[in-house]
């Protein structure tokens, strides 16, 4: 493996190398800490995020609540950039731009597209207010491609979803499935775009998010204990 010190070596390179050499998997570092690695090289901060794009995964406290501000975590390597040919940017992982952020969040109705939760509400059962960010998320095509698409998501979702891949083809050949009675209930849900949900529906939702103790006192109530 070459030295995370070869000036030869272009910056995001530089900087995977450094992760591996310098920090370890597992740990973390600061801003600080990067800067003073590579003084006097400009956008090293962009360079290091661009590893993501080749399946590094480094996270700050978006994705680890127990990261303060100015920490960032290196959790694992992805493909060894320094290698010839393996830095080769992959399709669909360009940067975001404030632009296409703003058309995602308005095309997904400024929530987030999992939970329903909008921001700046609290989460159920905490103080924690929500905070949107733009995941990027593979899609399984009819033909059986795979595309990555973007969409909004909380933080507590975009963290929960990050190795999950959504069907397209699996809803398409269910949808085609419906009788005509649930497929008119199905269309009126897509054009409003959220599902009105029963008290029934609620309360067994309330009760899956219970810890045990707490179902059990239910399931008493109920007379299945």
């Amino acid at each position: 493996m070459p030295s995370w010190q070869d000036a030869g070596l272009g910056t995001m390179k530089r900087v995977a190398l450094w992760l591996v050499s310098e920090i370890g998997e597992g740990n973390t570092f600061t801003k600080e800490q990067l800067r003073e690695a590579f003084p006097g090289v400009s956008q090293v901060d962009r360079r290091m995020r661009d590893l993501r794009d080749f399946g590094w995964r480094i996270h700050t406290n978006r994705e680890d609540a127990g990261l303060d501000s100015h920490e960032q975590r290196f959790v694992e390597p992805g493909d060894p950039v320094w290698e010839p040919g393996r830095a080769t940017r992959k399709s669909g992982t360009t940067a975001i731009g404030a632009g296409r952020r703003r058309e995602v969040l308005s095309n997904d109705g400024n929530m987030c597209r999992s939970c329903g939760i909008t921001p700046g509400e609290v989460h159920a059962g905490t103080h924690e207010r929500a905070q949107l960010d733009i995941a990027r998320r593979e899609v399984v095509k009819p033909d059986g491609t795979r595309a990555i698409e973007l969409v909004t998501e909380c933080k507590r979702c975009r963290v929960g979803g990050q190795s999950l891949a959504a069907d397209l083809g699996k809803v398409l050949r269910e949808t085609a499935g419906l009788n005509p009675i649930e497929r008119q209930v199905l269309s009126e849900w897509v054009a409003a775009d959220q599902r009105p949900f029963s008290r029934l529906e609620q309360i067994w939702s309330d009760y899956r998010s219970l810890p045990e103790a707490s179902r059990a006192q239910l399931r008493a109530e109920l007379g299945l204990d």
